[in-house]
């Protein structure tokens, strides 16, 4: 069961923020390379292609409605050979999957709910069912932004279906799934797939069933807390919002996600904050900024960023071209206290927010082995001094030192109060024991 899969958060890499739909074997291979060569001994495994990798045509961060798809006989769709060459003859995605446990990595793939509309208007047998594509489709239930699939209907066909398309995955050695438009929950009548929660559990029994282990994500979000105890049943973890891009409006906006979530956060669940939109992005069309740049957040946004993430235990999946890290953005990836903390922490929480209109300061502490961790964030325009009671997290009247994770160093002893200066829109993370 999946349970068993993702005791502590999963760390990758996600090909959708520099690529768009129009990633290629070249691109996931180069990533593959780096995350072996620098990433790896920090924990990093995953290598995640995004979305459209079955379209010939896709090129940029939009789509092609109604465009041509790639399909076998049975409707289940199948890697473009223009794009991606080593899928040729019916191989599919094993040779790239291959390549990644070689490197001592793991392989996934993004996936959209439902069953391609070419496979339907086809009426396409289903693999080892009785049923055709066209008696599994939900005509009505379909995705308000890509025009790919219909959703499914609650029967055994729609089962059917995601059962041979998941013994497909399992053949190609494919280790995580992103299933997209399927956690949202604006109440639209027919666009919104959480009314029809069938098709996580569907979902969710045809991994059971493949054979093969996989780590299920699904986005986008915003999720509904009141579907906390289903998603935990049947996903290990589900967006917390929509598409997160580098920008401070959307970074502080994730401080309410997270402590509306915070208790959520165990082995096997995680409430997901989404990728890290670092180093160099949109390679491929424009998305919230300017074509093939490098992250808008400035360094102490990025800080944030991470300490956010971090202490909150939220999966991080990097979003940039990785071979064009600079020596910055891989310090991020690779700090080991930081790493140790994501790993190991548990009962992070928002400790105390002081705020005017959106400028102030909040602080989140979570428990070590051995040790407190706490991040000061400053949300001023300005760079300001921060405190910390440490009686009011761990013994008072009592001597701690405090460890200062990003910059590698002891700060000093401290017996009641610790106090550090944050840039603006930064942060500091702590180890104090």
């Amino acid at each position: 069961m999946h349970k068993r899969l993702a005791k502590t958060p999963p760390l990758g890499w996600n090909s959708w923020d520099c690529f768009g739909a129009a990633v290629t074997e070249a691109q996931l291979k180069e990533n593959a390379d780096y995350m072996a060569k620098y990433l790896k001994p920090y924990g990093w495994e995953y290598i995640v292609c995004d979305i459209q990798w079955y379209e010939p045509n896709a090129r940029d961060n939009d789509y092609n409605n109604f465009t041509e798809l790639n399909m076998d006989k049975y409707g289940r769709l199948v890697p473009a050979e223009n794009r991606f060459p080593s899928a040729a003859d019916g191989r599919g995605f094993k040779p790239i999957a291959d390549y990644c446990h070689r490197l001592g990595l793991k392989f996934g793939i993004h996936i959209m709910r439902g069953i391609p509309r070419q496979a339907v208007h086809q009426s396409l047998p289903i693999k080892n069912s009785e049923y055709t594509a066209r008696q599994a489709a939900h005509h009505f239930s379909v995705c308000s932004w890509n025009t790919d699939m219909y959703g499914m209907k609650n029967c055994q066909a729609a089962q059917d279906y995601y059962n041979s398309v998941f013994e497909l995955y399992a053949s190609w050695g494919v280790d995580f799934i992103k299933c997209d438009d399927i956690c949202v929950t604006e109440f639209r009548k027919w666009d919104n797939p959480y009314s029809a929660d069938y098709e996580i559990e569907m979902i969710r029994r045809a991994i059971d069933n493949c054979g093969r282990d996989m780590v299920l994500s699904l986005s986008p979000g915003p999720a509904d807390i009141k579907n906390a105890r289903h998603l935990a049943k049947n996903a290990n973890m589900w967006r917390m919002t929509g598409d997160f891009w580098d920008n401070w409006d959307k970074l502080y906006d994730m401080f309410d996600k997270c402590c509306l979530w915070q208790d959520k956060v165990k082995a096997g669940n995680f409430p997901d904050c989404d990728m890290l939109p670092l180093g160099r992005l949109s390679k491929n069309g424009i998305c919230h900024g300017d074509r093939n740049r490098m992250t808008q957040f400035t360094k102490p946004e990025q800080i944030t960023l991470m300490s956010l993430w971090g202490i909150f235990r939220s999966p991080l999946m990097m979003g940039g071209n990785m071979p064009e890290n600079d020596e910055w953005t891989l310090s991020l990836l690779t700090n080991e206290e930081y790493m140790k903390m994501h790993r190991t922490s548990y009962g992070a929480h928002q400790h105390s927010r002081r705020e005017k209109s959106g400028k102030g300061e909040i602080i989140w502490v979570s428990n070590g082995r051995g040790c407190k961790y706490a991040a000061l964030f400053n949300t001023r325009d300005d760079d300001h001094n921060v405190g910390l009671e440490l009686g009011e997290i761990l013994m008072p009247d009592t001597e701690y030192t405090v460890y200062d994770i990003w910059n590698k160093k002891i700060v000093g002893s401290f017996k009641n109060k610790f106090t550090a200066n944050i840039k603006s829109h930064g942060a500091g993370l702590y180890k104090i024991y």
